[in-house]
């Protein structure tokens, strides 16, 4: 039988540890279940990817400066250049693979900044020279959002009907796109794919209050917040501040965590305006990474929604500032949707409060999240069934992909 040709597709090695980590889930079924095909990635961070995953990896974008701001004409007429060249671009790769993954990723949602002529653009290119030239494009536990803004809605809308295949990692996001004008009636909702990556051993609570990890990001509101972002991010980033300073007054060791390369201010704002050896910070290169830290904790409380991922994997009991319905969903699927704070409006205060409450109940959260784990790593079983079939029914398949997890 020839071997598969599989692309992977997304902003991968661009310093979004979800991003990179829902790519290294699908890398470990793939290579499980699919030994013998062919990998390789179109992608934000090229180098980045086959560095660190061994794959043969393409730019993206033509236009190295996709993501800086245009102002000068030469900039402006060269990303215009670049959109086309693009086009060409990515059919091409397209042409060369009979399957292609988006794996997870925000990749239907603008819960963050976001322009169409951006990824939701190189999303519609792949989609539609997938369909053009009969490869099949699938949407692997991606996460989607009702879309406000007309442009971005109609290319994501256009890329989920063009997809061979969807799955979605809440109801949440399902239900979105059929609000969106998506037929959804074989669409199926699974766990995030980081649940599926290995699990580090659990640490045993100590007995005495410990250790907390406090996830932070740069975070100025969502796609229609541009007109008081600066507002929404100083609000926040003074609410975890003051949270962040109340903790070591009760002599509890702070670790701050981040999800992506541009957390690194808020990180070092923080350190800036509490000033204390007992807050240090955790220099993350990966979920695993992620995933270490947060089951060393006792408690984490984080922003990022895959630091949340982590934590709940890692067993360890966690809150929320909640940035969009997402982390919602996720807290409440894991038990925990008790525990959640909007990131909007962080009051300390309350947040002492809720962290407080959830400390309390420490020990019945953890034989929750044990027990939820659990049917999570079933259910990501049967993504990955279902995902074989539809991507690869002339494969002779054993399912071993949970055993090696």
């Amino acid at each position: 039988m020839t071997a598969a040709r599989v692309g992977v597709f997304g902003l991968l090695g661009s310093g979004n540890l979800g991003n990179d980590g829902s790519l290294e889930a699908v890398l470990g079924y793939l290579r499980a279940e699919h030994p013998e095909a062919v990998v390789d990635a179109l992608c934000g961070g090229p180098e980045v990817v086959t560095a660190r995953y061994g794959i043969p990896a393409t730019r993206l974008h033509w236009y190295r400066g996709e993501y800086r701001t245009a102002s000068r004409a030469g900039a402006i007429a060269a990303k215009g250049l670049g959109k086309l060249v693009d086009a060409v671009r990515t059919a091409a790769w397209v042409r060369r693979h009979e399957v292609v993954i988006v794996p997870g990723m925000g990749v239907l949602e603008a819960t963050l900044p976001l322009r169409p002529w951006g990824f939701p653009y190189s999303l519609f290119l792949l989609c539609a020279s997938g369909r053009l030239l009969r490869t099949r494009v699938a949407l692997v536990g991606v996460g989607a959002d009702r879309i406000s803004d007309r442009p971005t809605r109609a290319l994501v809308r256009w890329s989920a009907r063009l997809a061979a295949y969807r799955s979605y990692r809440d109801a949440l996001s399902r239900d979105a796109m059929r609000a969106m004008g998506v037929d959804t009636a074989r669409d199926e909702v699974y766990p995030d794919l980081a649940f599926a990556l290995p699990a580090p051993p659990a640490s045993p609570p100590s007995g005495t209050p410990g250790g907390v990890c406090v996830g932070v990001m740069a975070f100025h509101g969502g796609n229609d917040d541009r007109a008081r972002a600066e507002e929404i991010h100083r609000r926040y980033l003074d609410g975890v501040t003051r949270f962040v300073r109340a903790l070591v007054a009760d002599g509890r060791p702070v670790r701050l965590l981040t999800g992506d390369a541009c957390d690194a201010p808020v990180v070092a704002a923080i350190l800036d305006a509490v000033n204390s050896p007992l807050v240090t910070a955790a220099e993350a290169a990966s979920l695993a990474d992620l995933l270490k830290e947060t089951a060393a904790a006792d408690t984490v409380v984080a922003t990022r929604y895959h630091n949340l991922v982590c934590a709940l994997k890692a067993g360890t009991p966690a809150l929320a500032l909640s940035y969009a319905v997402k982390s919602d969903a996720l807290m409440a699927r894991m038990g925990l949707d008790a525990f959640c704070h909007p990131a909007r409006e962080v009051d300390a205060d309350r947040l002492l409060e809720q962290f407080r409450a959830l400390e309390k109940r420490s020990a019945e959260l953890r034989r929750t999240l044990t027990e939820r784990n659990r049917a999570t790593a079933r259910q990501l079983d049967d993504q990955f069934t279902a995902l074989t079939a539809a991507l690869f029914p002339a494969a002779e398949h054993h399912h071993v992909y949970r055993e090696a997890r």
